[in-house]
Protein backbone atom coordinates (compact mmCIF):
# COMPACT_ATOMS: atom_id res chain seq x y z
CA UNK A 1 0.00 0.00 0.00
CA UNK A 2 1.42 3.35 -1.03
CA UNK A 3 0.57 6.82 0.17
CA UNK A 4 -1.29 7.53 -3.06
CA UNK A 5 -3.82 4.80 -2.14
CA UNK A 6 -4.72 6.42 1.16
CA UNK A 7 -7.85 8.55 1.54
CA UNK A 8 -6.20 10.67 4.23
CA UNK A 9 -2.90 10.66 6.12
CA UNK A 10 -1.84 11.78 9.56
CA UNK A 11 1.51 11.81 11.30
CA UNK A 12 1.47 8.14 12.30
CA UNK A 13 -1.57 6.66 10.56
CA UNK A 14 -3.49 6.74 7.30
CA UNK A 15 -6.93 5.46 6.28
CA UNK A 16 -7.94 3.49 3.22
CA UNK A 17 -10.91 1.38 2.11
CA UNK A 18 -11.19 -2.34 2.72
CA UNK A 19 -10.10 -4.70 -0.05
CA UNK A 20 -10.61 -8.44 -0.36
CA UNK A 21 -6.81 -8.77 -0.48
CA UNK A 22 -6.70 -7.68 3.19
CA UNK A 23 -8.37 -10.91 4.34
CA UNK A 24 -5.30 -12.72 5.68
CA UNK A 25 -3.88 -9.79 7.64
CA UNK A 26 -7.26 -8.62 8.97
CA UNK A 27 -8.37 -12.05 10.16
CA UNK A 28 -4.98 -12.79 11.72
CA UNK A 29 -5.16 -9.51 13.65
CA UNK A 30 -8.74 -10.29 14.68
CA UNK A 31 -7.75 -13.69 16.08
CA UNK A 32 -4.81 -12.16 17.94
CA UNK A 33 -7.15 -9.54 19.45
CA UNK A 34 -9.99 -11.71 20.77
CA UNK A 35 -9.07 -10.99 24.36
CA UNK A 36 -9.15 -7.26 23.70
CA UNK A 37 -12.43 -7.30 21.80
CA UNK A 38 -14.49 -9.64 23.97
CA UNK A 39 -17.31 -9.11 24.86
CA UNK A 40 -17.77 -5.85 22.94
CA UNK A 41 -17.31 -6.88 19.31
CA UNK A 42 -16.49 -9.82 17.06
CA UNK A 43 -14.76 -8.78 13.82
CA UNK A 44 -14.42 -11.53 11.19
CA UNK A 45 -11.68 -13.99 12.05
CA UNK A 46 -11.79 -16.33 9.04
CA UNK A 47 -11.58 -15.85 5.28
CA UNK A 48 -15.22 -16.61 4.48
CA UNK A 49 -16.68 -14.23 7.06
CA UNK A 50 -14.18 -11.53 6.07
CA UNK A 51 -15.18 -11.84 2.40
CA UNK A 52 -18.83 -11.17 3.25
CA UNK A 53 -17.99 -8.42 5.77
CA UNK A 54 -15.61 -6.55 3.48
CA UNK A 55 -18.00 -7.00 0.57
CA UNK A 56 -20.69 -5.12 2.47
CA UNK A 57 -18.27 -2.32 3.30
CA UNK A 58 -17.17 -2.09 -0.33
CA UNK A 59 -20.51 -2.46 -2.14
CA UNK A 60 -23.25 -1.18 0.18
CA UNK A 61 -23.89 2.57 -0.37
CA UNK A 62 -25.20 2.88 3.21
CA UNK A 63 -21.77 1.89 4.56
CA UNK A 64 -18.27 3.32 4.39
CA UNK A 65 -15.46 1.24 5.85
CA UNK A 66 -11.91 2.37 6.63
CA UNK A 67 -8.81 0.48 7.64
CA UNK A 68 -6.53 2.45 9.96
CA UNK A 69 -2.96 1.71 8.87
CA UNK A 70 0.32 2.50 10.55
CA UNK A 71 2.43 4.70 8.29
CA UNK A 72 6.05 4.28 7.24
CA UNK A 73 8.29 6.27 9.54
CA UNK A 74 5.66 6.60 12.23
CA UNK A 75 6.65 6.93 15.87
CA UNK A 76 8.39 3.74 16.85
CA UNK A 77 9.79 3.17 13.29
CA UNK A 78 10.50 -0.09 11.49
CA UNK A 79 13.31 -1.18 13.81
CA UNK A 80 11.10 -1.15 16.89
CA UNK A 81 8.24 -2.90 15.12
CA UNK A 82 10.52 -5.58 13.65
CA UNK A 83 11.61 -6.24 17.23
CA UNK A 84 8.05 -7.22 18.13
CA UNK A 85 6.49 -3.91 19.13
CA UNK A 86 3.49 -3.04 17.01
CA UNK A 87 2.89 -3.96 13.36
CA UNK A 88 4.77 -3.67 10.11
CA UNK A 89 4.89 -0.41 8.16
CA UNK A 90 1.51 0.04 6.49
CA UNK A 91 0.05 -2.71 8.66
CA UNK A 92 -3.57 -2.61 9.76
CA UNK A 93 -3.89 -1.09 13.24
CA UNK A 94 -7.69 -1.18 13.38
CA UNK A 95 -10.88 -0.37 11.54
CA UNK A 96 -13.56 2.31 11.62
CA UNK A 97 -16.88 1.82 9.84
CA UNK A 98 -19.72 4.22 9.15
CA UNK A 99 -22.96 2.21 8.99
CA UNK A 100 -26.59 3.09 8.33
CA UNK A 101 -25.73 6.16 6.27
CA UNK A 102 -28.84 8.22 5.54
CA UNK A 103 -28.72 11.05 3.01
CA UNK A 104 -31.30 13.74 2.31
CA UNK A 105 -32.09 15.97 5.25
CA UNK A 106 -30.37 13.67 7.76
CA UNK A 107 -26.80 13.19 6.42
CA UNK A 108 -25.94 10.91 9.32
CA UNK A 109 -24.18 7.62 9.96
CA UNK A 110 -23.45 5.28 12.88
CA UNK A 111 -19.86 4.48 13.85
CA UNK A 112 -18.43 1.08 14.63
CA UNK A 113 -14.72 0.53 15.28
CA UNK A 114 -12.03 -1.57 16.86
CA UNK A 115 -8.29 -1.48 17.45
CA UNK A 116 -6.14 -4.56 16.99
CA UNK A 117 -4.01 -5.73 19.90
CA UNK A 118 -0.66 -4.54 18.51
CA UNK A 119 -2.05 -0.99 18.20
CA UNK A 120 -4.00 -0.73 21.46
CA UNK A 121 -2.96 2.04 23.82
CA UNK A 122 -0.62 3.72 21.33
CA UNK A 123 -2.88 6.59 20.19
CA UNK A 124 -3.16 5.24 16.66
CA UNK A 125 -6.95 4.88 16.72
CA UNK A 126 -7.39 8.42 18.03
CA UNK A 127 -5.49 9.78 15.04
CA UNK A 128 -7.31 7.37 12.71
CA UNK A 129 -10.68 8.56 14.01
CA UNK A 130 -9.68 12.19 13.41
CA UNK A 131 -8.90 11.29 9.80
CA UNK A 132 -12.24 9.49 9.39
CA UNK A 133 -14.14 12.45 10.85
CA UNK A 134 -12.49 14.85 8.44
CA UNK A 135 -13.25 12.50 5.53
CA UNK A 136 -16.85 11.97 6.65
CA UNK A 137 -17.55 15.67 7.06
CA UNK A 138 -15.57 16.57 3.93
CA UNK A 139 -15.64 14.25 0.87
CA UNK A 140 -18.51 12.06 2.17
CA UNK A 141 -20.65 15.13 2.82
CA UNK A 142 -22.13 13.92 6.12
CA UNK A 143 -23.31 16.26 8.88
CA UNK A 144 -23.54 13.97 11.91
CA UNK A 145 -21.99 10.75 13.22
CA UNK A 146 -23.34 8.73 16.12
CA UNK A 147 -21.62 6.13 18.32
CA UNK A 148 -23.65 3.80 20.54
CA UNK A 149 -21.41 2.33 23.24
CA UNK A 150 -22.00 -0.05 26.13
CA UNK A 151 -21.39 1.74 29.45
CA UNK A 152 -18.67 -0.71 30.52
CA UNK A 153 -16.62 -0.31 27.36
CA UNK A 154 -14.16 2.20 28.78
CA UNK A 155 -11.79 2.08 25.80
CA UNK A 156 -14.49 3.03 23.31
CA UNK A 157 -15.88 5.72 25.59
CA UNK A 158 -12.42 7.25 26.00
CA UNK A 159 -11.90 7.26 22.23
CA UNK A 160 -15.05 9.25 21.45
CA UNK A 161 -14.48 11.62 24.36
CA UNK A 162 -10.99 12.46 23.04
CA UNK A 163 -12.47 13.04 19.59
CA UNK A 164 -14.95 15.61 20.93
CA UNK A 165 -18.19 13.61 20.81
CA UNK A 166 -20.95 14.72 23.19
CA UNK A 167 -23.09 12.41 25.31
CA UNK A 168 -26.71 12.71 24.17
CA UNK A 169 -28.53 10.00 26.07
CA UNK A 170 -28.93 6.46 27.30
CA UNK A 171 -30.77 3.63 25.50
CA UNK A 172 -31.79 0.60 27.58
CA UNK A 173 -31.79 -2.77 25.76
CA UNK A 174 -30.53 -1.08 22.60
CA UNK A 175 -28.68 -3.87 20.75
CA UNK A 176 -28.66 -7.67 20.94
CA UNK A 177 -25.00 -8.59 21.53
CA UNK A 178 -23.44 -11.81 22.83
CA UNK A 179 -26.80 -13.39 23.67
CA UNK A 180 -28.51 -10.47 25.43
CA UNK A 181 -30.02 -7.05 24.87
CA UNK A 182 -27.41 -4.51 25.97
CA UNK A 183 -27.80 -0.94 27.25
CA UNK A 184 -25.88 1.73 25.34
CA UNK A 185 -24.85 5.33 25.79
CA UNK A 186 -25.51 7.55 22.77
CA UNK A 187 -22.66 9.82 21.68
CA UNK A 188 -22.59 12.08 18.63
CA UNK A 189 -20.55 14.69 16.79
CA UNK A 190 -21.49 17.08 13.98
CA UNK A 191 -19.52 18.78 11.27
CA UNK A 192 -19.73 22.09 13.12
CA UNK A 193 -17.90 20.53 16.08
CA UNK A 194 -14.87 19.52 14.00
CA UNK A 195 -12.77 21.88 11.92
CA UNK A 196 -11.31 20.47 8.71
CA UNK A 197 -7.75 20.88 10.01
CA UNK A 198 -8.54 18.17 12.56
CA UNK A 199 -8.99 20.33 15.69
CA UNK A 200 -12.21 20.24 17.70
CA UNK A 201 -13.98 23.62 17.65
Amino acid sequence: MTGTDYLAEGRRTAIRPYTQADAEEFTTRARESRGLHSPWLSPPADARSYEAYAGRMIDDPTKAGFLVCERDGGEGGRGERDGGEGGADGGIAGFININNIVRGGFLCGALGYGAFAQAAGRGLMSEGLELVLRHAFGPLGLHRLEANIQPGNEGSLALVRRAGFRLEGFSPDFLFIDGAWRDHERWAITAEMVSQDGDQS
